[in-house]
């Protein structure tokens, strides 16, 4: 499965770093690959992820997922 998403509120390294922990520490999510210019966070998982806990992951990293 991949996957794109936008997320909100995005503006350094730090950000990015964050995003991608917080989405590598889903189970099954084998890579996150974010472009800090568009928001897009693209997420290859081994199995489906549904939207509710790509949401939550980006919530706890503090940011937001667009609608």
């Amino acid at each position: 499965m991949i996957a794109t998403y936008k997320v909100l509120g995005m503006t350094c390294s730090h950000c990015v770093a964050a995003v991608t922990s917080e989405l590598m520490a889903v189970p099954g999510v084998s890579n996150v690959d974010v472009n800090l210019e568009t928001g897009d966070v693209v997420v290859t998982a081994t199995r489906d992820i549904n939207r509710e806990t790509v949401n939550s992951a980006i919530d706890e990293a503090g940011y937001e997922l667009a609608e």
